[in-house]
């Protein structure tokens, strides 16, 4: 892959846009890479959480690729954001827990993907926008769709409709993101939020996570519904006796479910 790299340490993968020169800018391609790469990581076994960040100390990602924006027909206007839907619908359902660590600037499509994370951990320098519509569009890689889930209807559409931009310390305080942190801890503080994630019950956090975003597409009895059933299916499972036999035993106990 030209954009994106892909490592993987222990049980964590970092998935980086690597595009520095242009601030990591999103086009076509970087989209197709990072579903390239999300697609590869979802089917290990031993991977259990991603950290999704960009190169350098300036961006995540500062926008699409206007260069490649203006010559777009409305077709392949309609084809982009099916690739910024692709993308983030992987980060959002895949059954690892996804965490975007913010380095920079999260503007437009790269404000969409830290979105669809399961977490967002900001740098003191990040800053997030949608300003599709000070480019005469609008957001496209569900902004529309997942802001107001996140921070409340009212909230959303003032960003939306202002297309303005907000620092890390305002992204906290509207709940925007999880935490921010010094920049130059960034990377060290997401390992180790990633790393107490991943010693926990594999199978039983991905069941968690199905059950959470369950919740934003039904109503509560059917959502309490599908926790039943969910619970269920971890009570089936080696990690549920393990983990309580050790609780029982006063050792630590020792998940393989995944």
């Amino acid at each position: 892959m030209e954009y994106i790299r892909l490592t993987v340490e222990g049980p964590i993968a970092v998935v980086t846009i690597h595009r520095p020169a242009c601030r990591n800018a999103l086009n076509s391609q970087v989209y197709r890479e990072i579903i390239a790469a999300l697609q590869d990581v979802r089917d290990r076994e031993d991977v259990r959480v991603v950290l999704f960040t960009g190169a350098g100390d300036k961006a995540f990602a500062a926008g699409a690729d206007i260069a490649q924006m203006v010559q777009e027909s409305p077709q392949s206007g309609r084809r982009l954001s099916a690739l910024c839907h692709e993308a983030a619908e992987l980060l959002e359902t895949m059954r690892q827990v996804t965490i975007a660590a913010v380095n920079g600037y999260a503007l437009g499509g790269g404000c969409e993907l830290t979105l669809a994370c399961d977490l967002r951990i900001a740098s003191d320098r990040a800053k997030f926008g949608l300003p599709e519509v000070t480019l005469g569009i609008i957001p496209g890689g569900g902004g529309t769709q997942r802001l107001p889930r996140l921070i409340g209807v009212a909230r959303a559409k003032e960003l939306i409709f202002t297309g303005g931009v907000i620092d890390a310390k305002e992204a906290d305080r509207i709940g925007l993101v999880n935490r921010v942190v010094p920049h130059d801890d960034l990377m060290d503080t997401c390992r180790s939020l990633a790393k107490t994630i991943a010693q926990n019950a594999g199978y039983a956090v991905s069941l968690a996570k199905e059950a959470i975003n369950a919740s934003g597409d039904t109503d509560l009895k059917n959502g309490l519904r599908r926790e039943a059933d969910l619970l269920g299916l971890a009570f089936a499972t080696h990690d549920k006796q393990e983990g309580m036999t050790a609780f029982l035993e006063r050792r630590k106990p020792e998940f393989t479910d995944f």
